[in-house]
């Protein structure tokens, strides 16, 4: 039985404005990749997360394409989420491999039904808890650099106005990454590119070392210490990270680091 709500319609225009203010806060953070200090990956974690705040998905990832013309993980916002943008990644297969190679948006609001079209995709996605997808490239013009994931845990669609905006922020952060070196010569783009999916690498070892250290934590709660540690120290996450894992970074500090 529903319940009726029993916010007020000064209540609501509130959320309404706070939400447009985060709206307005996210394409902020993403449009400034024009500084000294910008970290790919870092910018890459802010688009999924922006995503999970703002479009009502349970969960989101990013795909790149690599210099050799694979496709590879580049960030998601949460464990599972990462492992299934990895199998689909590893296996070159899935509604998100689809939308890079085609430029197009991909979806499927019930993944059971699409074991004929993706059926290993469909089984890893039942096994990470996700029962839908909406995937959206990431293209500037014919220059397709990967796709976005948006990934709900029920069988539902992304709602319309969430699909538009997870385009808009799909579509500033690809311009930001072209823009970011003055893009003009391709080859420097495939070099921040494949910089980021190395990036990864060093991060995962670092959150993985942090986990096994604290005992308690997740693996994906490591990691909320670890960014929270380098943005309150205003330090590269790829630095912090690689610090970590060559036992320069006081550990124990960074797991002291509240969530959030």
């Amino acid at each position: 039985m529903e319940t009726e709500s029993t916010e007020t319609p000064g209540q609501a225009q509130q959320a309404e404005g706070l939400r447009e203010e985060r709206v307005a806060r996210a394409f902020v953070s993403l449009a400034d990749t024009l500084v000294d200090e910008f970290d790919l990956s870092e910018f890459l974690h802010l688009l999924v997360d922006h995503c999970v705040d703002l479009l009502e998905v349970d969960a989101a990832g990013v795909l790149l394409t690599d210099q050799r013309g694979g496709i590879r993980m580049a960030a998601a916002s949460s464990e599972k989420a990462e492992l299934l943008e990895l199998f689909a990644a590893d296996t070159d297969g899935g509604p998100c491999v689809e939308c890079v190679r085609s430029g197009q948006a991909v979806s499927s609001t019930d993944l059971a039904a699409e074991s004929g079209r993706w059926s290993r995709y469909a089984a890893a996605a039942e096994l990470c808890g996700f029962r839908a997808v909406h995937a959206l490239p990431m293209r500037l013009r014919q220059n397709v650099i990967g796709a976005l994931s948006l990934l709900n845990a029920e069988p539902d669609g992304v709602r319309v106005v969430s699909s538009q905006l997870g385009q808009a922020l799909a579509d500033v952060a690809t311009i930001g990454i072209l823009q970011q070196r003055s893009v003009g010569h391709a080859e420097v783009l495939t070099e921040q590119l494949q910089t980021a999916l190395n990036t990864r690498v060093v991060i995962e070892q670092a959150k993985g070392m942090l986990a096994a250290r604290s005992g308690e934590l997740s693996p994906e709660d490591a990691f909320t210490a670890l960014r929270g540690y380098a943005r309150e120290h205003r330090l590269r996450l790829s630095d912090l990270a690689r610090e970590v894992i060559e036992g320069a970074a006081d550990a124990d500090a960074i797991l002291a680091h509240p969530a959030g």
